[in-house]
């Protein structure tokens, strides 16, 4: 009901208050068109992403990180006993053949539907999108399209690479990322923990965890998220810079090992150093039980870390 927009501006300049009214939907891309056609200058724009880690242990929920992991943070499986491969598998039809069925047309959607699993396959890794287009058989535009919608509708985002004036080239391509790993490992066919142990991509699913985890902590906080990773052409990196919190940015190396090894720390000193962040504020994050610091760097445990205000 795109009139919807202009009655509203009408009663909201005649009355002038502010609050007047809440929208909210899950077609992002279209609600936000429309909004800000009708009624800019009258707007205060809320991300709600899925539930976090920290709002479903305090929920109290008995639920480990692995287990979130598994699951997810779409409310719906909190709130109603429902096998999680039932709810994501209805979730990708209905997403689909309702949501974009408005941009992509009937003949696209299987294609549609592959570049989802060809996403979730590229979690964590730079983004390719001539290979892409190449697998799905469609123009690299096409693919370009469809990743926007995908965006738009908070299934998956971009991890932009960290530029600075440094003496370094560094690497201008992004990073791809799921908004919820409950649908990451769905798509992936991890269903189990066990599964999720043995699996090739667990490094790259605890990785997407902790990346999302701190999105949302910045957005739960009214912060906007000010997130990127590092990789120089000598091949140095760091997988999750931060830089959303006025007391400081941050630096965090992700490892899905329960043990450390001293030489999880090898990178984060030299990238510490080239981007001037402290050493009290390099970490990483493990998916140990326990937390401590090493050589002046903390060693965080995913709960711990995932825990934070």
């Amino acid at each position: 009901m795109p009139e919807l927009f202009n009655a509203i501006q009408v009663v909201s300049d005649e009355r002038g208050t502010v609050g007047q009214y809440i929208l909210l939907g899950s077609q992002n891309y279209l609600l936000l068109r429309r909004i800000t056609q009708s009624l800019a200058g009258r707007i205060g724009l809320v991300r709600l992403m899925p539930l976090s880690y920290r709002e479903v242990a305090l929920a109290p929920n008995e639920v480990t990180p692995d287990g979130f992991m598994l699951r997810g943070g779409y409310p719906r499986l909190y709130d109603v006993d429902i096998p999680s491969y039932v709810y994501f598998e209805n979730y990708i039809s209905t997403y689909v053949e309702r949501d974009v069925s408005e941009y992509v047309d009937a003949r696209s959607k299987g294609p549609f539907r592959r570049l989802l699993m060809l996403c979730a396959q590229s979690c964590g890794s730079l983004l390719n999108v001539s290979r892409i287009a190449s697998d799905l058989g469609v123009a690299r535009a096409t693919v370009d399209s469809w990743l926007s919608i995908l965006e738009a509708s908070y299934t998956i985002f971009r991890l932009q690479p960290y530029h600075a004036n440094l003496r370094k080239r560094l690497t201008r391509t992004p990073k791809i990322y799921f908004c919820d790993t409950g649908l990451l490992c769905h798509l992936l066919g991890v269903e189990t923990s066990e599964q999720l142990r043995d699996s090739e991509m667990r490094g790259a699913i605890f990785e997407n965890l902790i990346v999302t985890e701190t999105a949302k902590r910045h957005l739960n906080a009214g912060r906007t998220p000010r997130l990127f990773f590092y990789r120089d052409d000598s091949k140095i990196e760091a997988d999750l810079v931060d830089d959303s919190d006025l007391a400081g940015r941050e630096l965090i190396e992700i490892k899905s090992q329960v043990g450390f090894r001293k030489d999880f720390l090898r990178h984060l000193p030299v990238v510490g150093r080239d981007l001037g962040i402290a050493e009290r504020r390099r970490y990483v994050v493990t998916r140990g039980a326990d937390s401590f610091s090493v050589g002046g760097m903390k060693v965080w445990a995913a709960r711990d870390w995932l825990m934070r205000p």
